[in-house]
């Protein structure tokens, strides 16, 4: 005999369904993670004296590929003995695929990254291809086919895999890092300073040297100035210096004793901070070189942190202690329509926007003891969030790539602090400093 479910119990049965079916992922809408690409890269081949920069152009172009976030790497395990390194390699066997061996199991790939390099005169020269595998013909399959001309060295080979992987990158659709800059605090020189790195870590180099504590950065939305508290006066102030050369610009400070965490307006004309002015640390907004001071927030609590929506310059979220431990906000730049965006729980701070002007990142304590900080990702909207680190260590002060698809953040995961970034989904994990104890990283155009 079938036992029929009572209409409560069969109600109760379904809530608890759809309740335990896993809810979409705010980062599955950053990133996309369906329907991508499945992507063979061959090691290529270098003649004459480039032969001997190939193992650091193979791994640059595969990582750079990898981390994008944008295919699926087919494994190198299954790849077929013969390599092609130019079109003339192919010999379409004249069915519906220029290459079955490669668009078929067990590679199973769409796309095929191939060439070689060569020694013209002391110049590492790149030829790099990319087929469409699912193509007939060798002109049909040809998405991209470019030639690079590098210096003759590890630099050069790996400048060549970077902007070989970029045009891929461009062709699917996916932003270029090539020539982003990440701003950070190191101390590796004996005092918290400015520094300065490439997008992968490379060429890092000291931008401030007044022997003092230089911390939390902003860049300016073109990439020519940066923002920082310093202490080299001896209480926290706000300096701004140029990118090009270093050179300090004049900052006209408020008469308070705390100035403090900078960020520009998405023009470039405005500074936002937190000063002291008027008793416990506001929001202020000023001109950059400190005309204009406008009063934006009014509250008995300290309110620090300012972050401006690049898609709507009158949204700002910011960190405020008015409903107890710190939480992260939001209001007009009037100071109006304040909201709470994180619920209360544990302590909230290091807001930052995404592009798009819908997301932020942040860093929370939520369901750790304190002092426990992960990196959280919210949809503004529907303040749905998804935990991107888990337990390890205290990660804080993330911020996005502008490509909108990677951040950085500052994580002591190592046993020291040090520098970061990852996919927007936690992956790629991939670390840029070694030397001394680094934080508070912001990446710029």
């Amino acid at each position: 005999m079938i036992q029929r479910l009572s209409v409560p119990l069969l109600a109760l049965l379904s809530a608890a369904f759809m309740h335990a079916q896993p809810q979409a992922t705010i980062y599955g809408d950053i990133i996309g993670k369906g329907g991508r690409p499945k992507l063979a890269v061959t090691d290529f081949k270098g003649a004459g004296a480039a032969a001997a920069f190939m193992s650091t152009f193979n791994g640059t172009l595969f990582s750079d590929l990898q981390k994008s976030g944008l295919f699926d790497m087919a494994s190198k395990s299954y790849y077929p003995t013969a390599q092609p390194q130019s079109p003339n390699d192919f010999h379409p066997p004249g069915g519906a695929e220029i290459a079955p061996e490669w668009s078929g199991p067990p590679v199973n790939a769409s796309h095929l990254a191939f060439g070689y390099a060569a020694d013209q005169g002391g110049t590492f020269v790149l030829y790099g291809y990319l087929f469409d595998l699912h193509q007939s013909t060798i002109q049909g399959a040809q998405a991209l086919a470019k030639r690079y001309f590098e210096t003759m060295n590890d630099d050069g080979a790996r400048k060549g895999a970077h902007e070989f992987a970029n045009d891929i990158i461009a062709f699917f659709g996916g932003g270029s890092l090539t020539g982003t800059k990440i701003y950070f605090v190191s101390n590796r020189g004996g005092s918290e300073e400015m520094w300065v790195m490439d997008y992968d870590g490379s060429n890092q180099h000291q931008l401030s040297h007044n022997r003092g504590i230089n911390i939390m950065p902003a860049v300016s939305p073109d990439g020519s100035l940066v923002a920082f508290t310093s202490y080299r006066h001896g209480r926290p102030q706000i300096d701004i210096l140029e990118t090009a050369g270093g050179r300090l610009r004049t900052f006209l400070n408020p008469d308070a004793s705390v100035n403090a965490n900078p960020a520009f307006s998405p023009d470039g004309r405005f500074l936002y901070f937190a000063s002291s002015l008027a008793g416990p640390e506001q929001i202020y907004r000023s001109t950059i070189t400190g005309g204009g001071l406008t009063r934006i927030s009014h509250s008995k609590a300290v309110e620090t942190e300012p972050k401006v929506n690049p898609k709507n310059p009158n949204q700002l979220v910011f960190v405020s202690g008015r409903t107890g431990p710190e939480q992260v906000f939001m209001m007009n730049s009037d100071g109006l329509d304040v909201e709470r965006l994180t619920d209360g729980t544990g302590e909230a701070s290091n807001p930052c926007w995404h592009p798009d002007g819908q997301h932020i990142l942040f860093s929370w304590t939520r369901g750790y003891a304190k002092g426990d900080w992960n990196v959280f990702l919210m949809d503004v909207a529907s303040r749905r969030y998804d935990q991107l680190t888990h337990s390890e260590g205290r990660n804080e002060n993330p911020v996005w790539a502008p490509d909108g698809r990677h951040l950085v953040f500052g994580s002591n995961r190592s046993g020291s602090y040090q520098i970061w970034t990852m996919l927007a989904d936690g992956t790629a994990l991939t670390r840029l400093t070694n030397l001394g104890q680094n934080k508070q990283p912001v990446w710029s155009k």
